[in-house]
């Protein structure tokens, strides 16, 4: 499913950028961007969660998810000059990662017969470190590249790595349904290129901390539909280590949004 949402992006995208008359850049620095967006803000993410996902419900990742604003903070002090930590926000990155502590240890996966918490949260780990390093590597290049011809650049990475492993787990994909067609049609265009468009148009405007706030979203609608559409459990330790997850991330967000205290002269 992945490998052929990201042969139809690059393909729509292509289709964009001939139609806009943009000839495909040959520089080295752009397509390194392209290269680090491909590996670590698509296919490393999406193969991890994946796997996550056969580990642990749709609530109890979504919860980890809720982490990447919090990694992107720390990658961007260490990364970025101009956007330091402080200690509103370590505050918030503290909270936060009790609420991991409190998830991991409740032993609750969300899912009705067995599971692996453990895995699914080192998969998940996984997949948010890469999105905050490709989120800091795309803010710090900024300046240096076109939203349409990132993402389709994105993508076009993202078909060798993802294509790749497809092959080599599942093999050429077998017959597909109408209704399955559909599926990667919506994917495709509501799910991966409208996104990805916005987000690195965003990071062109805002702090990378501010413009990965979208993972704040992830957690609710993956619990509520888990446990609509999917028939997922909640249970006490998602309940209570979500909530400090959220309560972190919001005392980071606020943090983000006031900055650090201004010193005042005696």
């Amino acid at each position: 499913m992945v490998a052929i949402r990201a042969v139809a992006a690059s393909v729509l995208l292509y289709g964009v950028l001939l139609m806009r008359g943009t000839r495909i850049s040959r520089n080295r620095d752009e397509w390194r961007l392209g290269l680090v967006a491909g590996v670590f803000q698509l296919s490393t993410p999406f193969l991890l969660f994946t796997l996550a996902y056969q580990h642990a419900s749709a609530g109890f990742v979504g919860m980890l998810v809720a982490l990447i604003p919090l990694v992107t903070a720390i990658a961007a002090h260490l990364m970025l000059p101009d956007e330091q930590l402080h200690l509103a926000k370590s505050v918030g990155l503290l909270v936060a990662f009790a609420g991991v502590a409190f998830l991991l240890l409740s032993g609750d996966s969300g899912l009705a017969d067995g599971g692996n918490p453990t895995l699914a949260a080192l998969l998940s780990f996984g997949a948010v470190a890469s999105i905050a390093y490709s989120t800091v590597y795309a803010k710090r290049h900024a300046s240096n590249y076109d939203p349409i011809e990132l993402t389709w650049m994105q993508f076009t990475v993202g078909i060798v790595v993802v294509g790749g492993t497809m092959l080599v787990a599942e093999g050429l994909p077998a017959a597909i349904s109408n209704w399955g067609w559909t599926l990667i049609a919506y994917l495709t265009v509501i799910g991966s290129v409208l996104p990805f468009l916005l987000f690195y148009w965003l990071l062109s405007h805002v702090t990378s901390t501010k413009a990965s706030l979208v993972g704040y979203v992830v957690p609710l609608v993956a619990l509520v539909t888990g446990v609509v559409l999917l028939d997922e459990k909640v249970q006490l330790g998602i309940v209570g280590g979500g909530v400090l997850i959220l309560i972190g991330v919001v005392l980071t967000d606020r943090a983000e949004r006031h900055g650090p205290p201004v010193p005042t002269a005696m």
